[in-house]
């Protein structure tokens, strides 16, 4: 048994090693570079230890409005991807001849640089001198007055946003549903339809609780990488972000360390730590969400 055991750890050493230098140190670095105030990169030196960093980050409307931001971009694209992406991943699952021909349709996007769908999005959306942009074409069908998403009224620049990266993260969902989906039995199916349930009903009695662990995992990387948004945002806008109002929390410690504001890896490192405190909180309360409303077969 012990020497089970030893082998046991001998494998898990590389991982254990892999994690511990890249991701436990790092975190431990930042925690501590965090309370370090005045920290200058160029002599490793600061003057004094406390809790100033945080007070600035907290108080600074730059980091305010990326947390605004970033919320707004949680609470909207989460679900909504999850929603769109199980009716469509149903919709694949009822078609039986071209459903991978779909399938790969579907996940090109995900492949596809999120950089150069960014331009594409803000050529569609973008008003200029020779045009007002696909959108404004398909609103003046309707007879609506055109709208300058890009560098408009801030609830339409944050419809864009969200509107991405919606767009993006759907793919991947659409795919891993998808294949969850026709891992369901087709005796609980048949039966069902023997005893005379309605779709409706085998839909929210065996279809959601046999995909439960793959919609809760979704729902959890969507928070996570909602919260880490920051490429979509800057193929829409600009490296400007704060001009734009339009930063994440990503984006503003990245400006802290290298955009025109940088230079600061102290009050970077303070906001790096606050978002992994809300990552954490979020993650945490799903987990507890997670133990009622998700089923492992």
């Amino acid at each position: 048994m012990e020497t089970n055991n030893k082998k046991a750890w001998l494998y898990l050493l590389p991982a254990l090693l892999f994690l511990g230098v890249f991701m436990v140190y790092p975190l431990v670095d930042v925690f501590i570079y965090s309370f370090e105030e005045g920290y200058n990169s160029a002599s490793q030196s600061y003057f004094g230890v406390g809790g100033y960093n945080y007070d600035y980050v907290l108080h600074d409307p730059y980091f305010l409005q990326a947390v605004k931001n970033t919320f707004i971009l949680v609470i909207i694209t989460v679900p909504l991807s999850t929603g769109i992406s199980l009716l469509i991943s149903l919709g694949l699952s009822s078609i039986r001849k071209l459903r991978e021909l779909y399938q790969t349709i579907y996940f090109l996007p995900y492949v596809t640089n999120t950089l150069a769908v960014g331009l594409v999005f803000m050529i569609l959306f973008k008003k200029t001198p020779y045009t007002d942009g696909f959108a404004n074409l398909i609103l003046s069908w309707i007879g609506a007055s055109p709208i300058d998403f890009i560098d408009g009224p801030y609830w339409a620049k944050m419809f864009v946003l969200c509107f991405y990266t919606i767009w993006a993260v759907m793919p991947f969902k659409i795919l891993v549903l998808t294949s969850s989906l026709a891992s369901v039995r087709e005796d609980f199916y048949n039966a069902a339809k023997v005893d005379g349930a309605s779709k409706f009903r085998i839909f929210t009695k065996i279809t959601l609780p046999m995909i439960s662990p793959t919609m809760f995992y979704l729902i959890i990387t969507g928070f996570i990488g909602a919260f880490k948004a920051y490429s979509d945002a800057v193929a829409l806008f600009g490296t400007d972000l704060n001009a734009a109002e339009m930063n994440t929390i990503v984006g503003y410690i990245y400006d802290m360390l290298y955009g025109n504001s940088g230079g600061y890896p102290s009050y970077a490192s303070a906001a790096a730590i606050i978002l992994f405190v809300i990552i954490l909180t979020i993650t945490c309360i799903n987990l507890l969400i997670s133990k009622k409303n998700v089923h492992y077969s």
